[in-house]
This record gives C-alpha cells, structure tokens and sequence, in this order.
C-alpha cells in the first residue's frame, strides 16, 4: 500500500484515511523513519479496517441516491439557524469558548473542533433528532477542554450529556441513511 508522508510542526505522528482511500502518515518534522515505520506496523491493523471502511463507504456511495442539491441547501439554511444557538447554550454550559461556526457538507465527519476554536458542523445533522445534533455539539464543544478522545474528554462529555454513548451509538447506526437521500 502506498503511504503519504506529511511532515509538520506537530508533536505526535497520526495516521489518516482519506475519503479517496489514500493513507496519509502526518509526522513531526523531527520524527525518524524508523520511528514512523514503527509507528506505522504497530498501527498496520487499523490502517487495514478504517481502508476496508472507506472503500465499502465508497462502495456504497456509488449505489446510492445523493441527496440533491435542493435538499442540500434547505440543510445548510436550518443548520445555520438551529447550530449556533446549540453551540451559544452548550459552550456556556459546559464553560468554554469558540471561534467561528462553519456549516457545511462533509463526507466523513459530523463535527471537529479546531485547535483556534473555530468548529465545524455537517449540515446533514439536521436529519438527526435534535438529541443527536446535542451529542455532537457537545461532542465538539468538550474538545475546547481535551483536543483527544481520552477517559477524561469522554468524563466532559458525560458530564453534559449521561447517555452520550447511546447517542452516538444512534449516530453510527444511522450514518448511512442520514448521509444519503
């Protein structure tokens, strides 16, 4: 399999599966081959289902109805409408601050949280009960705290929402349909 190797000022190594099902190593500039090799074969059976992963998505997306173009724009319009003000009640619940709020139609993510802030949020959220528009506004909202997925980023969450876990359990179950017409 053919890797990407992207060097940057980071401080850990991260392996990326894109949407092309290219896999992208990101490394300190820092960091030797051996080391990225390394981390690479310790990784090697995550690489190999989060590809399976993203070529059966592909799969799929190619046999299926998109969702059209008009229906695309009546998300985005509710999300901008219905986004910030989950994300105004929540920051100020959970005490933390944001950058900027961009809504727009992603392929693989519900939400991320920049290191500046700023969050991202998928319009096709807006097919989702509002209960689980709250996890993932909440889900992005705790990574103002931990920019990880550690015991004590999910304490965060927990903390805002008790039964996160079968919200987002709801959340991967439904994925496919909510992402297609």
């Amino acid at each position: 399999m053919d890797i990407e190797l992207i060097r940057s000022k980071r401080r850990t190594i991260a392996i990326e599966i894109t949407t092309d099902c290219r896999v992208v190593v990101k490394a300190p500039y820092g960091a030797s081959k051996t080391v990225i090799d390394r981390f690479i074969g310790e990784k090697a059976d995550w690489i190999s289902r989060h590809l399976k992963k993203m070529e059966e998505r592909q799969q799929e997306e190619s046999e299926s109805k998109p969702i059209s173009d008009q229906e695309m724009r009546l998300l985005v319009t509710r999300a901008k409408r219905v986004i910030p003000v989950k994300v105004r009640k929540f920051a100020e619940l959970i005490g933390v601050t944001y950058g900027r709020i961009t809504i727009r139609n992603q392929k693989t993510r519900w939400g991320s949280c920049s290191a500046e802030g700023n969050l991202n949020f998928n319009c096709v959220l807006m097919r989702a009960p509002e209960e689980i528009v709250d996890y993932v506004v909440v889900h992005e909202l705790c990574h103002r705290i931990h920019m990880n997925h550690s015991k004590a980023f999910w304490g965060e969450v927990e903390r805002v929402i008790p039964d996160y876990k079968d919200r987002r359990k709801w959340l991967r179950d439904h994925e496919k349909e909510l992402m297609r017409g």
